[in-house]
């Protein structure tokens, strides 16, 4: 076990009153699991990640955490304009004060394992969108976290970007043998993407499924290919009730 949510319930307090957003939410992410989080919009998807980060404690239950340093991926890349890609990826090492000859060496391998060694003296502004993503995922993991928590983070691409970006980024992810949690609202990446796709309720947010995805090859491309896709997005629509 990577990460366990258990009975966690979350409240937001406010001038105006309180919000329940989650409540008796109940799941595990296991060490080296992809798995996705769907729900209705302004269902609480994000605060789940704030929570499994530690960035706010829950109002009720227990969230174990099975030891590692977590790394955030946004909704957009958040790549800093005035800093070239090399400068972007050690912006973690710089804050984590971790900056050191040998943490550099190894994000420099990393950016040129995955391809970035002809972009390292560029600005973001002369990548494309694609590659921004790439350099993004590459700067989170530069800082040697065990699970990522991804945030919607292909919703500004568009849609054939973002077709190659999730095997990009989803092969990389495996690769280096990570865990991962992303929350999304697009019911195809979830499936295309993960192990395991959760299910959650409008809010307050509880599980109302969980559903283990088992065809396919492992990449997104033929997952996507397989007859049992549409199957899978039917059920999980119904699920949501749309």
């Amino acid at each position: 076990m990577n990460l366990k949510f258990k009975d966690v319930g979350f409240t937001y307090h406010t001038l105006t009153g309180e919000t329940k957003a989650l409540e008796n939410l109940n799941f595990e992410v296991d060490e080296g699991e992809f798995v996705a989080v769907i729900g209705p919009s302004g269902c609480g998807k994000s605060t789940i990640l704030s929570l499994a980060a530690g960035l706010i404690a829950p109002t009720e239950g227990q969230i174990e955490r099975g030891g590692g340093q977590f790394g955030y991926m946004l909704q957009t890349d958040a790549l800093f304009p005035w800093r070239t890609v090399e400068q972007n990826i050690y912006l973690p090492l710089e804050v984590k004060k971790t900056n050191t000859a040998e943490m550099r060496k190894k994000a420099l391998a990393l950016a040129e394992k995955y391809g970035l060694k002809d972009f390292l003296k560029k600005s973001p502004s002369q990548l494309s969108g694609g590659m921004r993503q790439r350099v993004a995922l590459i700067r989170t993991l530069a800082a040697q976290p065990q699970t990522l928590l991804l945030d919607e983070p292909f919703s500004a691409l568009d849609y054939q970007t973002r077709l190659a970006v999730c095997d990009d980024v989803q092969a990389i992810i495996k690769e280096e043998n990570k865990t991962a949690l992303l929350v999304t609202h697009d019911i195809s990446e979830a499936i295309a993407l993960s192990d395991k796709v959760i299910v959650l309720s409008c809010r307050p947010a509880r599980v109302v499924g969980e559903h283990r995805i088992t065809f396919g090859d492992g990449s997104p491309k033929k997952r996507r290919e397989c007859g049992e896709f549409a199957a899978m997005f039917e059920l999980l629509r119904k699920e949501l009730g749309i």
